[in-house]
């Protein structure tokens, strides 16, 4: 029987950081205990990456689409779309669509006075967003409008109709206590004028819609913020490209609650795996994302998990003998750079090493009892310092291994002694930082060795630096993995 080689690609986004006194000079990564992301150093070869370019602050999406093989200059039309599709709206060709949130608006001075009305919007964001969906523009009926909401204080909405163009401004000033931006053209065509007037009646009609809300009128008497502005930002259209599977010769999975995430996925042609209690914020569940990516790349068809269908209520079987490129996105990580919540981020990153020394068992169990065999590798899509509270420039670690010998360095009774026990991230409430000291080691991981690859036997931005790899562009990601599962033959 022919072994099958298959990959868990875990993208921890927002990994990387830089160096804080509080810790001796060591970033976040550095501070946290990591014991399995160290053993996947250890294990495997190691390098530094820059998502897309060197010196460049990039977005998610853009990275992602780097690191997956697609140069965002030639693919990129901005990111309303996979926000859209991933939050499970169907577009089609000339459709547009905008990443958005819920914020605040002073409606005396124009101001956005917050632009997240709340992070803790799951109750009342569907509600708004049913409200919105299927509104008429009274000057422009012959468009069509659909809402729908994605996590925390986002939401997706894709407007249908003639003459649209994704080459416009949008209305989020980008930082609080702005004015409410006007959408604009960017460029000269009749398209793109027409599709900024109609955007900006957009804008209008959906806040006089959450002004008059009763949720807004509860708010408002509890002293919280109202949501009454959908800021509208990253117009785009869906790409069109080459399929993942055709682009790299691997069907792929992607377990991705974030929707902009997913949606990009959904571009690319990868299957999106819904697993229980996972929901791309602070509460997720990170043990039920393992569980799905390890099934998915070793179960047959009848235990395979349900593909999402953006636009549809049904699910799809996944692939009858399982993928081969398993993706695992943790969001929950780039939020504590966000929020500037030090602690929750270095905790966050040891909840984070838990779940995937669960993820090493489950694989290790399947390759042990079939013919597969499997590898992991480990990166981020940017830096999210908390320092910064904004992504930034600096490159991020990569990590590569075989997952036996991932196992051979743990010691096998270690990994298969690994508690599959769910357990929350260490935080209580969104954006708020956890109130204690760190101890911080003054090593990372006593008596940790280099077990193979390279000299490297910590997963950490300066370790990975001493790496064969190198520095790198995302753009060549997929073609060292591809590689390395080659020189494996």
């Amino acid at each position: 029987m022919d072994t099958k080689r298959r990959i868990a690609f875990v993208l921890i986004d927002g990994i990387g950081d830089v160096s804080l006194p509080r810790f001796q000079d060591r970033t976040t990564l550095q501070a946290a205990k990591t014991p399995n992301l160290d053993a996947v150093a250890s294990a495997g070869v190691n390098g530094i990456m820059d998502p897309v370019e060197a010196g460049l602050g990039c977005g998610s999406d853009t990275a992602h689409l780097s690191l997956l093989g697609y140069d965002p200059r030639v693919y990129y039309r901005g990111r309303g779309a996979f926000e859209s599709m991933g939050a499970g709206l169907a577009m089609s060709p000339g459709d547009i669509a905008f990443k958005s949130n819920f914020a605040t608006l002073d409606e005396n001075t124009g101001i956005v006075t917050s632009r997240r009305a709340d992070r803790h919007f799951e109750e009342e964001g569907p509600i708004l967003c049913a409200a919105l969906d299927g509104m008429k523009l009274p000057s422009y009926p012959e468009y069509e409008v659909r809402v729908r909401y994605a996590t925390e204080h986002r939401c997706g909405v894709v407007v249908k109709g003639p003459k649209l163009s994704g080459n416009i401004s949008g209305t989020d000033p980008l930082k609080d206590n702005r004015l409410l931006l006007k959408a604009e053209a960017l460029d000269g065509t009749e398209e793109a004028k027409n599709t900024a007037a109609v955007v900006n009646e957009l804008s209008k009609e959906i806040s006089r819609i959450l002004v008059s809300h009763p949720l807004n009128a509860k708010r408002a008497a509890e002293g919280k913020n109202i949501a009454n502005v959908v800021l509208l930002r990253g117009c785009g259209i869906r790409i069109e490209v080459p399929t993942f599977e055709k682009q790299h010769g691997l069907s792929a999975c992607m377990v991705a609650p974030t929707k902009i995430i997913a949606g990009l996925g959904l571009s690319l042609g990868i299957d999106i795996l819904e697993a229980p209690g996972a929901t791309g914020d602070y509460r997720t569940l990170l043990t039920f994302k393992s569980m799905a990516i390890a099934k998915a790349l070793s179960a047959p068809l009848e235990t395979c998990p349900l593909v999402f269908i953006p636009g549809e209520e049904d699910h799809k079987p996944g692939q009858t003998d399982g993928y081969d490129f398993g993706f695992l996105h943790i969001k929950a990580i780039d939020d504590a750079g966000h929020d500037k919540a030090v602690v929750l981020k270095v905790h966050g990153l040891e909840a984070v090493d838990r779940a995937i020394g669960q993820l090493a068992r489950l694989l290790w169990q399947a390759e042990k009892s079939g013919p597969f065999q499997y590898y992991l590798c480990v990166t981020g899509d940017h830096s999210t310092p908390v320092e910064y509270g904004d992504h930034s420039f600096e490159p991020v670690p990569f990590a590569l291994c075989k997952l036996q010998d991932f196992v051979s360095a743990v010691g096998e009774p270690i990994v298969l002694g690994t508690s599959l026990d769910s357990f929350p991230l260490p935080c209580t409430k969104a954006g708020e930082d956890l109130m204690e000291d760190l101890v911080v080691s003054s090593e990372k991981m006593r008596g940790c060795k280099a077990f193979s690859g390279d000299q490297v036997s910590e997963f950490s931005e300066v370790a990975a630096a001493r790496g064969c790899l190198g520095r790198f562009p995302g753009s060549e990601m997929m073609g060292i993995i591809k590689k390395f599962l080659k020189q494996q033959e």
